[in-house]
């Protein structure tokens, strides 16, 4: 079975706000928001397993698919290099967390549910705003580096993560196209339902359809609060039966607002899974639940009460 059939076969399950539940939850800190740096810290060598047994637990309960998301958002060449690391040790850092996750399959071999590896790339910029942009040719030249490392690493899957703007995305399909590797593109949008670049989620999606041939896998929305986003599909429409996954936010806060908070917002769980309970009559093809800044186990235990 394939890395596609498998995902339309089931209900799968991910994780929820890495980089938030790791500073607020567990006092960690993370400059730059790069958890993969933990993977250099001896200290910490379980702080990540530790972290997706909580939500594995969860998609065996209930009896689910799992993918695991690397921990590889911010492990790209402008914020690596900020951070000290070069292309030689971004290109480590990205195979050493596959490598992590892989063992992590592995020490839950028996059970019955599909694990999936995704490699998670994120942003050249800060995935809330589009300060500066690139043309498609720009951001292939740009992921190339980390998408290759991902998928040497053993990677199913890339998945593209809190994308603002069409090109950026569409430059990350084109290079696993061309690395024949499957690739998942999750948008993000402000509270009026738009891409921070100003583009609606059916612009971006069918734009990037078309220029990539249908290329991505399949669609997510990320990093907003269902409300923010649910008004931009509850009309019929063919393209949003490409939207099967979605990592909403706990707080209906702006992403300025949360990009300047010191303190987390955990949000209302039992309304985030009522939420999702609607979302799953609006999209007909949404079987991949997870969640994004904020959320927690918990949240992604509330989700499943009220959808699965």
């Amino acid at each position: 079975m394939t890395i596609t059939e498998k995902l339309n076969a089931s209900i799968f399950l991910t994780d929820g706000g890495l980089e938030t539940d790791l500073i607020f939850n567990r006092g960690i800190d993370l400059p730059h928001f790069a958890a993969f740096t933990l993977l250099d810290h001896p200290e910490h060598e379980n702080t990540l397993i530790e972290y997706y047994d909580d939500y594995i637990t969860i998609a065996k309960k209930h009896q689910t698919g799992f993918i695991l998301e690397s921990a590889t958002w911010r492990a790209n060449p402008d914020w690596g290099y900020k951070l000290g690391y070069n292309a030689t040790d971004l290109t480590k850092m990205n195979q050493k967390a596959i490598k992590q996750l892989i063992t992590l399959r592995d020490k839950h071999k028996d059970y019955i549910g599909a694990f999936i590896i995704s490699g998670c790339v994120g942003t050249r910029g800060d995935g809330y705003s589009v300060n500066e942009s690139m043309t498609t040719g720009e951001a292939q030249k740009y992921h190339s580096l980390q998408i290759e490392a991902l998928k040497a690493g053993g990677a199913d899957i890339i998945s593209a993560i809190t994308m603002t703007y069409s090109n950026e995305a569409i430059g990350i399909a084109k290079v696993a196209k061309f690395f024949n590797i499957p690739v998942v593109i999750s948008f993000t949008v402000e509270t009026n339902g738009h891409l921070p670049s100003g583009e609606t989620l059916k612009k971006a999606i069918l734009k990037t359809d078309e220029t990539t041939g249908n290329y991505p896998i399949y669609y997510m929305i990320n990093c907003a609060h269902p409300t923010h986003f649910m008004t931009a599909i509850e009309k019929d429409e063919i393209w949003k039966s490409r939207i099967k996954g979605i990592r909403a936010n706990a707080s209906c806060k702006s992403h300025e607002e949360l990009d300047q908070s010191t303190k987390i917002d955990v949000g209302d769980k039992d309304e985030l899974g009522k939420l999702y309970a609607q979302l799953k009559s609006l999209l007909p093809n949404l079987n991949v639940y997870g969640g994004c800044c904020g959320t927690d186990a918990s949240h992604l235990a509330s989700i499943c009460d009220y959808t699965l």
